[in-house]
Parts: C-alpha cells; sequence; structure tokens
C-alpha cells in the first residue's frame, strides 16, 4: 500500500533494535524490558484490587503472566506496543509502563501505567511516565502520545495532569470494565507541549 504522506516513524524504525531500557532523568528509576523472571510480579499486581478495578486484563496463573511477558516481546518486535517493568535503579520493580497501542503512520501512541501498592504515593507513576513521554516523543519520533483512564479514577489523573498531559474531553461510555460501562478522561501530549 502506496500512503499520500510519509509515515512519522517508518516501520522498522523501532524493532530494528532491542527494546530499549530508559533511565530516569535523575537515575533513580529505570523503564526495563519485562523478563521471564518478573511472572511472579506481574502476577502478585494483578491480585490488587486497584489494578484489577482499572485495567481490563488480569493475569490470574504463572502461565498467564509468562505468556503476557511473551507477547510483550512480540510486540515490540511488531510494532505495535511496548510494556516496560518500572523498576528503581537497584533493581526492584514497582510498577508498569506501557505504550499500549502504536500508529505509527501517524505517530500516535496510547501510554497506559499501574504502581504496585508498596511504591504508590512516592511519585513513581509520574516521573517513569515523564520518562516514557521523553524517549517517545524526543527520541523515538512520535508526535502524539494519548492517556485515558476512567473519570472515577482520579489517582490517575492527577498523574497525567501532573506530567504535563493535558485533559481534552470525555468520551462517554468509552470502556467497558467489570463493573459496567465508564467515562472516559482523555489526555494528551504533543511534540512541542511543554
Amino acid at each position: 500500500m502506496t500512503y499520500a504522506i510519509t509515515p512519522a516513524i517508518p516501520a522498522g524504525t523501532l524493532s530494528a533494535s532491542a527494546q530499549p531500557s530508559i533511565p530516569s532523568h535523575d537515575g533513580a528509576l529505570l523503564l526495563r524490558p519485562w523478563e521471564a523472571e518478573d511472572a511472579p510480579v506481574l502476577q502478585r499486581a494483578f491480585q490488587d484490587p486497584a489494578i484489577r478495578r482499572w485495567h481490563t486484563h488480569h493475569v490470574n496463573a504463572p502461565e498467564e503472566a509468562r505468556d503476557w511477558i511473551a507477547s510483550s516481546h512480540r510486540s515490540w518486535q511488531h510494532e505495535q506496543a511496548v510494556q516496560w517493568v518500572i523498576a528503581w535503579a537497584d533493581g526492584e520493580p514497582l510498577g508498569r509502563m506501557a505504550l499500549r497501542w502504536m500508529d505509527l503512520l501517524h505517530g500516535l501512541a496510547e501510554c497506559a501505567y499501574w504502581v504496585l501498592p508498596h511504591a504508590r504515593g512516592a511519585g513513581v507513576a509520574s516521573r517513569a511516565l515523564a520518562t516514557l513521554t521523553s524517549w517517545a516523543l524526543d527520541e523515538a519520533g512520535f508526535h502524539r502520545l494519548e492517556l485515558a483512564h476512567a473519570v472515577d479514577n482520579e489517582v490517575s489523573c492527577r498523574v497525567a495532569t501532573k506530567s504535563g498531559f493535558a485533559l481534552e474531553g470525555t468520551r462517554r461510555g468509552a470502556h467497558l470494565q467489570l463493573d459496567g460501562w465508564h467515562d472516559m478522561h482523555l489526555h494528551a501530549r504533543v511534540q512541542g507541549d511543554a
């Protein structure tokens, strides 16, 4: 297929190299690819009620965790999505940061994250999101990053706003959760935003 526009990120650009590990600006955090040995952490994370409440996919068994991690590696190779472990610089896992879908033609992607209970309240999510944002907009070449969260998820709203993602509006009835349809706030950052 021939495009009428030049792709913002040519196909093969990201997958031409291994998924990067990305240190935060202060060096305290590291976004690194998920590895097989992270499977128990991933499975435990999805036992947390807050993570289960706001996420559609759940990981309930060791084999599901291993499959999820293997799938995350394939998604990078196919340039469809990318998942990272949020970790302290010493390697302790703190959560997940992701571009849950990527549109290379238009330079668009959607951010997603969660933080493990023991790491909440320390600014981990906002620092990890700032790290991802810098990489995606300044290095990878994305033009626009979106972030959607349930209107009732006030913590995610604070993380998005603190990280410079402007609230653009509400998508009504846009996301099905276990308890029904949720209205979603849509936040975004584009290249050049402060």
